[in-house]
């Protein structure tokens, strides 16, 4: 994942934060769902990108220098 394609998910993730606070704190279900949904698919895109960033860095040859 690109730093770009980083910032764009950190951005959905507070958007989501900010419309699921608003939702909460006027009574409106709509926009709470739909704020947690996207902080919930930005959070979710991130950690994707973390995972797919470790396999890369694994060269498959933890502890092969140990003998």
């Amino acid at each position: 994942m690109s730093v770009f394609d980083k910032a764009k998910a950190k951005a959905e993730e507070l958007l989501g934060r900010a419309e699921q606070v608003y939702g909460e704190s006027h009574g409106d279900a709509a926009a709470t769902i739909d704020g947690e949904a996207r902080r919930l698919e930005a959070e979710a895109e991130e950690e994707r990108a973390d995972r797919d960033r470790d396999r890369r860095d694994d060269d498959g040859l933890a502890g092969a220098g140990a003998h």
